[in-house]
């Protein structure tokens, strides 16, 4: 039986712990676990830890770990993705793969041809929502840190202030990824659903992005990311 992941969003360390009621709902009501039951939890430290349940009632639920571990070593190739922002679930499926993939930062980019706009109370409840799903993908694929969500950004102000050994930005014509030498930190630049505007492309350029392409066929905004960043992993990261 495989052992259940729990992202737990305060330090942990050996010894009791209680787990937020919401966490507590979905282990205990949604999942079904009993006292006894053993679980790992990690606190995107990069450790993890191993305990089993003592208590597990309607909005409680307290566990003992007893073992810390060495969690899952990140990739060595450190990746920021700009994201171009999308609807709905295609964001969430790039965030969700993203992180699957090993990215260690995204960030949503606001450009000329995005057809959400974000703000206020509205920009903080996506970004909150964004985090859970990053959360839920490193339960999944059992990653022990996880990615850094930031909010989302004006296309000119992220690109001008990314740091990044190699900086990409996905361009149907232009060099395979292939063609760019090993780097231990990268950037890839996104367009969203319209794509970037040629004159996007050009600044980007400006500002010290490569262009690259995937291949021969153009990509959907939620696709591209998830084959940008397997490429670079099979060719630089951990693949």
């Amino acid at each position: 039986m495989r052992l259940s992941r729990f992202f737990v969003d305060a330090p942990l360390s050996l010894g009791q712990h209680a787990l937020p009621e919401a966490q507590a709902h979905y282990i205990g009501r949604v999942l079904r676990h009993a006292v006894g039951d053993a679980v790992q939890l990690f606190d995107g430290s990069g450790q993890e830890y191993r305990g089993e349940l003592i208590e597990v009632g309607k909005k409680a639920v307290r566990v003992e770990l007893h073992e810390q571990l060495p969690g899952q070593a990140e990739s060595p190739l450190r990746v920021h993705l700009g994201q171009g922002l999308s609807r709905g679930e295609r964001m969430d499926w790039a965030i969700q793969k993203a992180t699957e993939l090993g990215a260690a930062e995204i960030t949503p980019i606001v450009s000329e041809r995005c057809e959400v706009r974000l703000k206020d109370e509205r920009a903080d409840k996506r970004l909150a929502h964004w985090r859970q799903v990053a959360i839920s993908a490193c339960e999944q694929c059992g990653r022990s840190v996880l990615p850094i969500i930031h909010p989302p950004a004006p296309l000119n102000e992220w690109q001008a202030s990314v740091q990044a050994e190699l900086k990409l930005v996905l361009h149907p014509v232009a060099a395979p990824l292939q063609s760019h030498a090993k780097p231990q930190t990268l950037a890839f630049l996104i367009g969203p659903e319209g794509g970037l505007s040629d004159s996007e492309v050009e600044l980007a350029k400006a500002a010290g992005f490569q262009s690259a392409r995937l291949g021969p066929r153009v990509l959907r905004t939620e696709t591209a990311p998830v084959v940008a960043l397997a490429v670079a992993q099979q060719l630089w990261g951990d693949f």
